[in-house]
């Protein structure tokens, strides 16, 4: 058994070394035991720092952000013949003591998916407005990808290769929201586990300006992966809006009709009808193309994954 633990870096030159010294050499349950560095795009020294502490490094040429570099990781780490994949941050957020924690419930075959609850709550530097939008967007996460999730915002993860070999990250804001949406999409189990974050505050966020342009930058994320996932359901939905609201005005001009109320009065709200009856019925045919484009999808998912696992085979 493998473990590689993987860490997104961009400028870390300062915080890398203190999250590579805090990393365990060995971890019961696996043989083996690699550091991956993702530089992405640094112009300081961090290739060179993680180099210097043993870490392996897969370097981007130019900054692409850090979904990209996670994306960047799980591919290389599949390819080095990792069976779990642990993903923590460089700026030494998460206590790597828990590792071993965050593992074990992909070693005891009870997940595919392990995310490191961080108890939001009882962080003392997080704004009272970050816990609160932290809360809501883990219920949301929760409610869409139909897991038990308690902190969708948690980097510090641990993922099976089984699941690793079938994540495709979309978007280059951010993984953490997606993936466990994908996870719960293709029937994975996703689990929570306590973990502990080292004190004091980090260094700030580089997602994100403000906490507004989060929200609106996860729910572009959800969004799109939620229509992806279940392009038919969704267009079918927003289909029943036109259209009842179209049946309704047939069936109110109907009855005055046959009240023998002149329908020369009520000819506009026919036309209305007509016209979000014919609305419900694009959005309705819209949803089917994408839904046998997202069939589609899933056959090129399919041959990607074998893809993965043989190129992981023959590394």
């Amino acid at each position: 058994m493998k473990l590689v633990i993987q860490i997104p870096a961009w400028n870390e030159e300062e915080n890398l070394p203190e999250a590579l010294d805090a990393l365990p050499r060995e971890v019961e349950g696996f043989d083996e035991l690699e550091v991956l560095v993702v530089d992405d795009g640094s112009d300081d020294g961090t290739a060179e720092v993680a180099r210097r502490h043993g870490a392996h490094v897969v370097r981007l040429p130019v900054h692409r952000g850090l979904a990209v570099a996670f994306a960047t990781g799980i591919s290389e780490a599949l390819r080095r013949g990792a069976d779990v994949i642990v993903n923590t941050d460089a700026d030494n957020q998460y206590d790597a003591r828990d590792i071993p924690k965050l593992v074990a419930p992909i070693l005891a075959g009870e997940a595919q998916m392990v995310i490191g609850d961080r108890q939001v709550a009882t962080i003392p530097h997080f704004s009272p407005v970050k816990k609160l939008l932290q809360r809501l967007g883990t219920a949301v996460v929760r409610r869409l990808s139909g897991t038990s999730v308690t902190d969708a915002t948690s980097g510090f993860r641990a993922i099976s290769r089984e699941a690793a070999l079938r994540l495709n990250v979309f978007t280059r804001f951010t993984y953490t929201l997606e993936t466990i949406l994908q996870a719960g999409e293709a029937g994975f189990r996703v689990v929570s586990v306590p973990i502990r974050v080292n004190p004091g505050q980090r260094r700030p966020s580089r997602l994100f300006r403000s906490n507004l342009g989060y929200v609106l930058r996860s729910l572009e994320s959800l969004a799109r992966i939620v229509v992806l996932y279940n392009p038919l359901r969704i267009f079918v939905r927003l289909a029943l809006i036109p259209g009842l609201a179209g049946l309704a005005l047939m069936v109110r001009f109907l009855a005055l009709y046959l009240a023998g109320d002149s329908p020369s009065g009520h000819i506009q709200s026919l036309i209305l009808a007509v016209i979000l009856v014919v609305v419900a019925g694009q959005i309705w045919v819209v949803g089917v193309v994408a839904d046998l484009i997202a069939v589609n999808r899933r056959l090129i998912e399919e041959m990607l994954v074998r893809s993965r696992d043989r190129r992981g085979d023959d590394g």
